[in-house]
């Protein structure tokens, strides 16, 4: 008779180094998708960062809005003709971006710069809470006369979390919103 161990072709070591190979593949794909759950996180996180600068940019628009700033771009009847994202407009005037000042926000080391933003005027239009329309008079005395209708201004102001040529890879977010006078 012959021992046992000459018996042995080496199947375990094949079997083993082919289990190997598997744990190896699964370790593999379990780092890359933590990896890539780590990249979608870090872009999650700076996009709220970028809309909480887009959203003091709006805040700081609205001040500036209050306190009667000048630098006020003319959109409405007469005035030139503007675009849906006034960054990107070749005929915005050279001061018409408008930096929120750093002691109104404080750009900490997450944001990626101040936020800007530009106020445009888009005209004077009926105002829907206040106008009482035809035929929406109070008595029927007044059938068929014309109600009274004011007017408001309506401003569209534009922000941004920061200047693209200055943040680099970094999210910009852009938010609009209307104001009326």
């Amino acid at each position: 008779m012959s021992p046992a161990w000459k018996k042995q072709r080496g199947v375990a070591l094949v079997v083993s180094l082919i289990l190997l190979i598997l744990v190896t593949l699964i370790g593999l794909a379990a780092v890359r998708g933590t990896t890539s759950q780590q990249r979608m996180t870090a872009n999650f996180y700076d996009r709220s960062i970028a809309f909480q600068s887009a959203e003091a940019g709006l805040a700081a628009g609205a001040a500036a809005l209050v306190a009667g700033t000048t630098n006020i771009r003319n959109c409405g009847p007469g005035g030139s003709a503007c675009l849906a994202n006034p960054f990107s407009d070749p005929n915005l005037a050279t001061g018409a971006i408008t930096n929120v000042a750093s002691s109104t926000f404080a750009a900490a080391v997450n944001a990626t710069g101040q936020p800007q933003f530009v106020i445009e005027n888009m005209g004077a239009y009926a105002d829907p809470n206040s106008s009482t329309g035809f035929g929406q008079t109070a008595n029927a005395a007044q059938y068929g006369a014309q109600g009274l209708s004011t007017t408001a201004i309506y401003y569209r102001i534009t922000a941004r979390s920061g200047d693209p040529a200055q943040i680099g890879d970094r999210a910009v977010v852009m938010l609009q919103a209307m104001y009326k006078q």
